[in-house]
């Protein structure tokens, strides 16, 4: 009945993924950026061995060796050492680039499996289209069980699925701005580059798109390229992320967009295509659960209790200062419609004792994952409006567009610990998402200065098991 939410890059990690999925739920890793996170906690030597006792269970050793090699660090860095960069992502990625996103996804969700025979997902951001594959079938070597993705249009995944699940060739959209050709805007993954012998057929994941319109529902259910296992339905009010309001976009007197009622999904409409589905944003609470219940959901996605709980990547001092600014009602969460390079709106916390300093951080692009394809002079190239103003507009972009933006990919590793320094010796600035519920999330707390994952799924099962076994009850033995 809950899906953990698969919450920015590094915070839906492995730890709490596993005490989720210890508990009978669907635990959830997040895809994102695992190549940079991999060879991060390499360089900050791994104490615990957790990283190198999965990468020893990846089937290609030849590439963990030479990643232990080119990364680990068993004394860590020395104080001041800034992290070594991967190289950026270029329109076609080499089989050592693919070999890393396959070993990062491989070590996470292992060590998310580990120790229980529960259920693991993986959450990818459609709209970050080069690593996907790679990473999708580093993942299902480890034997991930259900694969969500959003931010984006995932059609082409159900048949990608298949394709790596027998090891072949597999094929997803690359979004290229003035592309002449369809072989141009097209990602090509190749699993039998990888191997002196192919092994044995893999297990095929279930497919969760996150669709935020009916529209899209139906789009999903009849014409994505096959077979497709459920819903999760994301409102508003869901950290990270938000789909833009349908139509023109108004903005409040707070600045952030406004949604209404062609913005909502009729759940009625979502049941007659004939899948589960889960509710997301704002229906973290016993209430909640209970009310997607009764509208015929499957059960609900929960990202902000779990965001915060202590298993979850968040740093201990972000998730005390935040907590700490929660009961003291210091906490205020906004959707931000600049904020992300995406164009996607994007939530924002902010708290009384917020360190991120946005204005004095000197604008650099040097992980990339958001940026996006144009093609000039018979090549793609890349641009991001986070970046350095004056090179995104010698690329052909607008100097409005940058206005307002923030370097998420920067950001989202400051977040769990792996800020990067930058030249002057400052390092990057972190920036918090989180859903609408954290302004409520000190009736949860009830007093308390931090919790655990199973304190999180104890307190949402509260008062339904009644339901949940007059369910069970009405489904006939032999689907049982």
């Amino acid at each position: 009945m809950i899906i953990q939410g698969g919450m920015g890059a590094g915070v839906s990690d492995w730890r709490l993924a596993n005490a989720v999925s210890r508990q009978g739920q669907l635990g959830v890793v997040s895809g994102t950026a695992l190549d940079t996170i991999l060879v991060r906690r390499l360089q900050d030597g791994d104490p615990d061995g957790d990283m190198r006792r999965a990468m020893a269970r990846f089937p290609i050793p030849e590439v963990t060796e030479r990643i232990l090699d080119r990364y680990y660090q068993p004394a860590g860095r020395p104080a001041g050492t800034p992290y070594t960069l991967l190289p950026l992502y270029r329109a076609e990625l080499g089989v050592e680039r693919e070999q890393l996103l396959m070993l990062a996804s491989f070590v996470e969700v292992y060590l998310a499996r580990e120790g229980h025979s529960g259920m693991v997902g993986i959450n990818l951001l459609t709209k970050i289209q080069l690593p996907n594959l790679a990473t999708l079938y580093g993942a299902m070597l480890a034997g991930v069980d259900a694969v969500l993705m959003g931010a984006g249009i995932p059609r082409e995944f159900p048949a990608a699925l298949d394709a790596l699940a027998e090891h072949r060739p597999a094929v997803a959209a690359f979004d290229v701005e003035g592309a002449p050709n369809a072989e141009i805007s097209q990602v090509h993954f190749d699993p039998t580059q990888h191997w002196a012998t192919l092994p044995a057929p893999l297990g095929r994941p279930f497919f969760l798109p996150i669709i935020a319109s009916n529209s899209l529902a139906t789009m999903m259910a009849r014409k994505a390229s096959g077979r497709i296992d459920g819903f999760i339905i994301e409102g508003p009010t869901a950290g990270g992320h938000n789909a833009p309001p349908r139509g023109a976009t108004q903005l409040n007197d707070r600045g952030e967009p406004i949604y209404g009622p062609r913005d909502a999904v009729d759940l009625a409409k979502i049941a007659e295509l004939g899948l589960p589905f889960w509710l997301a944003g704002g229906m973290g609470s016993p209430e909640g659960l209970r009310q997607a219940l009764e509208s015929g959901a499957a059960g609900i996605q929960v990202g902000t209790l779990f965001a915060f709980c202590d298993e979850a990547g968040h740093t201990p001092e972000f998730k005390s200062s935040i907590l700490s600014a929660a009961m003291r009602d210091a906490v205020d969460v906004k959707t931000d419609p600049r904020a992300s390079p995406t164009g996607f709106p994007f939530k924002v916390v902010d708290w009384d004792a917020n360190p991120a300093d946005w204005e004095a951080r000197i604008r650099i692009c040097d992980l990339g994952y958001l940026r996006s394809a144009y093609y000039a002079e018979g090549q793609v190239r890349f641009r991001c409006p986070a970046a350095p103003i004056d090179g995104y507009v010698s690329k052909g972009g607008k100097v409005e567009e940058t206005e307002g933006r923030k370097c998420l990919c920067n950001a989202l590793m400051a977040n769990v610990g792996l800020a990067q320094l930058q030249a002057n010796g400052t390092p990057e600035p972190p920036l918090i998402t989180s859903g609408d519920d954290l302004r409520q999330i000190a009736t949860f707390l009830n007093g308390r200065t931090h919790y655990s994952a199973a304190d999180v799924i104890t307190y949402l099962l509260d008062g339904v098991a009644e339901h949940a076994q007059g369910e069970c009850a009405a489904v006939a033995p032999e689907v049982l």
